[in-house]
């Protein structure tokens, strides 16, 4: 299995392993999402490798429909928000962009 597969395989095992502990199988309840972040998200080394407020930023936008509970798409956009906070904080916010973008580079 490729890195990429297995990091996915792995964001669904996790999504299933804590939405799995009530009735309701396909969401997270507000105290299943507490002991996932308790849990998931306290490695000392991966706050390292993120910036506090893209780890807030993503947790607060989290329940996007505001129903009091996250389903698998809510959840896997703010994992996707965590791995955009991980590479920011690597190659900063403005690295990789095309600063020349849009600008005539033949005539100058």
């Amino acid at each position: 299995m490729s890195k990429l597969e297995a990091a996915i395989d792995a964001i669904v095992k996790v999504f299933e392993e804590y939405a799995g502990t009530d009735d309701n199988k396909k969401s997270l309840s507000n105290a299943e999402l507490k002991e996932l972040i308790n849990k998931e998200l306290s490695n000392p080394d991966f706050q390292s490798k993120i910036d506090k407020e893209d780890i807030d930023e993503a947790l607060e936008n989290i329940d996007k429909n505001h129903d009091g509970q996250v389903n698998f798409k809510e959840f896997s956009q703010c994992v996707a928000l965590l791995a955009k906070g991980c590479f920011k904080k690597k190659y900063g916010k403005d690295k990789g962009k095309d600063k020349d973008k849009g600008k005539d580079k033949g005539h100058r």
